[in-house]
This record gives C-alpha cells, sequence and structure tokens, in this order.
C-alpha cells in the first residue's frame, strides 16, 4: 500500500511541474492577448468621442463641448467611456490651442492639416476659461503592440474631430514647451 502512496504522489508531482510549464508559456500568450483587445476597445472608445464631438459641433454650429461630461449630459454619448489603457480611466483632452491661432481667435471650424492643438491632462481642463475641446488620448505612454497612424505609444494615438488623414496637426503638450 505505501508503494502506491508514493507512486500517486509522483504522478502529481509530474503533473503539477507540466501545469507549471504549460502555464509559463500560456501567460505571456495571453497578457499579449489582452492588450490587443484593450488596444480595440480604445480604438472603438476614441472614435465614439470623436462622433459625440462631431454630432455636437453639428447641432451647435460653431461651438465645441467644453467638458467631456456635456457630451454625456446632452445625450452625444450614452456613457464616458474611460481610457482603457489605464487604470485611473482619466483621458488626456485635445482641445485647440487658441493661443497659437493668428490674433488669438479661435478659426470658425475644425479643419485637419495645420490645425494648431493642444493635449490637456484631464485634470488641468480648468486652467482654460473656455476650452475648444476636440477629442481624446490615452494617457498611457506604454509602447502599443500595432502601429495606429504611425504611432506606437498609446499617447500619441490621437482621436480628434476635424482629423485630416493625409495632413498632420501641429500638437503641442500643454506644460511641455516642445513634443520629442
Amino acid at each position: 500500500m505505501r508503494r502506491n502512496e508514493g507512486f500517486t504522489i509522483l504522478m502529481l508531482l509530474v503533473a503539477a511541474s507540466v501545469l507549471a510549464v504549460g502555464l509559463l508559456v500560456a501567460v505571456p500568450v495571453w497578457q499579449t492577448q489582452i492588450q490587443r483587445e484593450s488596444e480595440d476597445e480604445l480604438i472603438f472608445r476614441g472614435n465614439q468621442y470623436v462622433e459625440a464631438i462631431r454630432r455636437y459641433q453639428t447641432k451647435n454650429p460653431g461651438q465645441f463641448p467644453k467638458t467631456l461630461e456635456e457630451l454625456y449630459k446632452k445625450r452625444f454619448l450614452r456613457r464616458l467611456f474611460p481610457d482603457p489603457m489605464t487604470k485611473h480611466g482619466r483621458w488626456d483632452i485635445i482641445i485647440q490651442d487658441v493661443r497659437l491661432s493668428p490674433g488669438g481667435k479661435p478659426p470658425s471650424g475644425a479643419s485637419g492639416a495645420g490645425m494648431q492643438l493642444l493635449v490637456v491632462p484631464q485634470a488641468s481642463i480648468e486652467a482654460f476659461s473656455s476650452p475648444r475641446i476636440l477629442g481624446v488620448v490615452s494617457s498611457s505612454s506604454r509602447t502599443s503592440l500595432r502601429l495606429y497612424n504611425d504611432e506606437e505609444t498609446y499617447n500619441r494615438w490621437y482621436f480628434y474631430y476635424g482629423r485630416d488623414p493625409k495632413g498632420k496637426a501641429d500638437i503641442k503638450v500643454y506644460g511641455e514647451s516642445e513634443r520629442p
């Protein structure tokens, strides 16, 4: 009887070892799949904000929302989507940088290439008296698995209304003199 117990314990150890090796192989694959799904979700959520801002601007010509909450309260968004790439879920906000516009006046509408934009952390948006929110960008600086609009970090995956697929806007970051 004792010999049978030893054999059973040995088989359990072998099975546990095989299971441990299998998990060591599966975990990186699983983490990659989760990151890919989060990237898909980031694109979906970013585009939901762009569409909400487009509809807001269409319904209120020449005006843009001053907060993301305004989009939700006025029913342009079903809910406030958190940034899926961060634990805190706060987006950085893309606003039209009127400080850099000729004469300090904002242009009448959104236009892609040559547009001057400013990326502002959500917590700092109150520093602007009348921000013209055009979109969102993730606050995560992690490297992505894929390229999105030729960018490889999430904090450069810009989602904003008026984006010209052929041209690049002049994008600055609030608090930084130049974007690297």
